[in-house]
């Protein structure tokens, strides 16, 4: 369709597989599937249905008749009631015991955490296969001398694994938030209009133990451990809140990563991959933009910005229910899913195609060092008979003046030389030229690599095997 709006979470972004977590077709099975979960219930606690209305209700939960439900919905206005209208209309057998006891928010909020929860699983799968193709990056490079950078200016050195885990260390975070909201997500199950299941109360004829037992059953049918103890009519709204709390995360991680990318670039240091046939510019045909990681910057900043919606649903619900949620969180928490999903596959693809140029790294690294190298020097010419405190203070002036050949004359830094020439230190150019191994610079920094590896993420990709080597679906 060309003539009117279409999200481009759908159409450029997020992957067919999360599609169908929020389409349609999964809501409204998932619907029936609460409806014969509830069915069986009760009639396992002594209700009078019969299997015969089970099993009516278990041929037809696939064949929704979408025709029947719009053209009842026009009529009564409710979306709830057209499809238990619908329902019936395939199953005449067993219409009169659809919802028995449920309000909508039975199948209604269930859904929602049932759809969250399912999208969530496919979240940190996608997220387990970025830490997995990271940590192989981390690994591959974890040896290899680079510049470092505070507030954008040159430091001490790192390596470019070392730099690489602090992406990672984010995304293990991610991971640990993920699997806590997992851990401790349940079901509404079926707790009536305000919470008090007062109908199913009736329904049972006083017994308490069968109305609690309910919700148990349910939630065992539906492959949950449990259902929360209370609620009003829905599930407390700050579930959705945590929810894209926890996709927020991911965004700011992501985001962060696309940065530093982006950065790296520029520097002609590491770059995003670049097709063959891409096109970087439509003007200048030589560029190689980074659109892969402004893509995923563009993305994380639409998702952290989304957090604010499930926390005014959830800060502003009046006592056991209102219905200002509704339409919000038909978009929020949707759209906060879709986007993530397209950010993980297009960090995939970035990391699964990332180019090192060694080279330019070496040679950014090569022009700072003999300023990193100072204190080495400093000492190296104490012990050749030197006053450290005389030996600063030319070492600053010598460096003040190398820096000014490099910004002020465009020349190559000449502290070396400067400080060969200078009696003082008694230093050759040779034996200063020694001391510029870029690996006596990085410090413990291949060691903290393999270590973090080793202790915390190789374990984790351990347990999680069954869950690796998917390839993403990439939207470029």
């Amino acid at each position: 369709m060309t003539d009117r709006y279409q999200s481009p979470l759908s159409e450029r972004y997020a992957s067919r597989e999360m599609q169908y977590i929020f389409s349609q077709d999964k809501k409204f099975k998932t619907w029936r599937k609460l409806w014969i979960a509830l069915a069986e219930t009760e009639r396992e606690l002594g209700l009078p249905i019969t299997e015969e209305q089970i099993g009516e209700l278990k041929a037809h939960q696939d064949e929704i008749n979408y025709d029947v439900a719009r053209q009842r919905e026009k009529e009564v206005r409710h979306d709830v009631m057209s499809h238990v209208y619908a329902y019936g209309v395939q199953c005449p057998k067993a219409k009169g015991i659809i919802h028995l006891g449920a309000t909508s928010c039975y199948v209604g909020d269930n859904t929602d955490i049932i759809i969250m929860a399912e999208a969530l699983n496919l979240v940190r799968r996608k997220l387990l296969n970025v830490i997995s193709l990271l940590a192989g990056f981390c690994h591959t490079y974890k040896d290899m001398p680079a510049l470092a950078f505070t507030h954008f200016q040159p430091a001490q050195p790192t390596t470019v694994g070392k730099r690489a885990t602090l992406w990672l260390h984010d995304l293990m975070m991610d991971l640990e938030d993920l699997d806590y909201l997992l851990s401790s997500i349940r079901l509404l199950g079926s707790k009536g209009t305000t919470g008090t299941q007062a109908s199913f109360l009736e329904l049972f004829d006083g017994d308490m133990d069968k109305v609690r037992k309910a919700d148990d059953m349910i939630a065992e049918k539906m492959g949950f451990p449990g259902c929360y103890p209370v609620s009003g009519q829905t599930y407390s709204r700050k579930v959705d809140s945590r929810v894209v709390n926890v996709l927020a995360g991911i965004a700011q991680s992501a985001h962060k990563f696309s940065n530093d990318i982006r950065l790296l670039q520029h520097l002609k240091e590491v770059e995003e991959p670049f097709e063959k046939h891409q096109i970087g510019s439509s003007a200048m045909a030589y560029k190689r933009n980074p659109m892969r990681s402004e893509r995923m910057a563009s993305l994380s900043n639409y998702v952290m910005a989304d957090v604010m919606n499930p926390m005014l649903v959830s800060s502003t619900q009046w006592f056991e229910r209102t219905l200002d949620d509704s339409a919000n969180k038909r978009l929020s928490v949707p759209e906060g899913f879709l986007a993530v999903d397209g950010i993980l596959d297009l960090y995939l693809n970035v990391v699964d195609g990332l180019v090192v140029y060694p080279k330019v790294i070496e040679k950014h690294l090569m022009a700072e060092l003999p300023f990193m190298a100072t204190e080495n020097i400093m000492m190296d010419a104490v012990k050749a008979g030197g006053d450290r405190q005389e030996l600063h203070e030319r070492i600053r002036e010598l460096s003040m003046e190398a820096g000014r050949n490099v910004k002020e004359k465009g020349l190559d830094n000449n502290l070396l030389e400067l400080i060969a020439a200078d009696p003082s230190f008694n230093l050759s150019l040779e034996e200063l030229k020694e001391s510029m191994d870029p690996q006596k610079y990085v410090g413990c920094a291949p060691a903290q690599v393999t270590a973090y590896l080793d202790e915390e993420v190789k374990p984790l990709l351990e347990k999680n095997r069954e869950f690796l080597g998917m390839k993403a679906e990439i939207n470029v």
